[in-house]
């Protein structure tokens, strides 16, 4: 469900980006996605189209990059990068820590016409 809503959310961005630029049809969307959502690329991707139906960007092309997440720890203040969503500072051995750097969804770029 994670991947639907997020899906939505892009798709509402798309869409207001391309009206704003007065876009009739969206051919092409580049974006990220932080690693931090735990969520399938080519899920999202399928999501997408699903919500595009019937809008300008439902035959747009989604390319995605997943946008590494860093974490500092709130016991040390080091920074280091998470293990599979594991949360366990590697120098002090503390759980928990700060997100640095982006997190979510982001669009970059539109094609459009």
């Amino acid at each position: 469900m994670h991947e639907s809503s997020l899906a939505k959310q892009m798709v509402q961005m798309v869409l207001e980006r391309a009206a704003e630029n007065g876009a009739r049809v969206v051919r092409q969307v580049r974006g990220w996605v932080a690693e931090t959502e735990r969520l399938s690329p080519e899920s999202l991707r399928l999501h997408f189209l699903r919500h595009a139906q019937g809008t300008p960007a439902q035959e747009a092309a989604l390319h995605l990059r997943l946008e590494h997440v860093g974490v500092k720890c709130d016991g040390c203040g080091g920074e280091y990068p998470p293990e599979h969503h594991l949360l366990i500072c590697p120098r002090c051995g503390h759980v928990g820590g700060t997100p640095v750097g982006r997190t979510g969804i982001g669009i970059e770029a539109l094609d459009v016409e």
